[in-house]
């Protein structure tokens, strides 16, 4: 087919429907990644608002066992929290490719018709990273490695109390765990995105 020839009707319907299908992948993409972090603060809250209630109202059945108990929990969730950090990268993955596809086909429409060019403003040159520290994306996982990060630091303390090991360095070497947990919980999601 030659520059000249006009582009057959089906063509351009071919072309609006992959781009419609592309342009929904990017969003259910963006409010898979919504989901995934709401539903990873729902479990962590539900079980906080379970330790916080056996705290309160009966204190004396706090024994080394339940220490333990909460600090398998606590393991748990930040385990969890691994998961969820995983399919953050996962789903900002999926919305980058979802924004290459969209651009070769702006691209091609551009070589197609230069006049195109003005019309859009992100173009595959101007895309942003994959792995973009002020997207929102970014701004979920560092809140769940935080929240992560302090489930396994009271992990940490309760395995510690558990086993009846309580002072001040039991109290460092469970922020130096939690602290730890943030930084390589974050150093996947950069990993995830390279």
């Amino acid at each position: 087919m030659t520059t000249e020839d006009p582009v057959p009707v089906e063509f351009d319907e071919l072309l609006a429907a992959e781009f419609d299908y592309i342009a929904q992948t990017a969003t259910q993409a963006n409010e898979d990644r919504a989901r995934v972090a709401s539903f990873y603060l729902i479990a962590v809250g539900s079980l906080i608002a379970a330790l916080l209630g056996t705290q309160f109202f009966d204190p004396g059945s706090f024994t080394p066992t339940v220490s333990l108990m909460f600090c398998g929990l606590f393991i748990l969730l930040t385990l969890l929290g691994t998961s969820t950090i995983v399919q953050l990268a996962r789903l900002r993955a999926a919305w980058y490719e979802s924004m290459l596809a969209m651009n070769q086909m702006k691209d091609y429409m551009i070589s197609e018709n230069k006049s195109l060019a003005r019309a859009f403003r992100w173009k595959t040159s101007t895309l942003p990273s994959k792995y973009k520290t002020n997207s929102v994306s970014y701004f979920q996982a560092v809140e769940v490695s935080l929240i992560s990060g302090l489930l396994l630091g009271a992990a940490t303390f309760f395995l510690q109390e558990g086993l009846l090991f309580i002072g001040l360095w039991q109290w460092i070497i469970a922020a130096l765990v939690g602290v730890l947990t943030v930084y390589f919980q974050l150093l996947l999601y950069k990993q995830s995105l390279k």
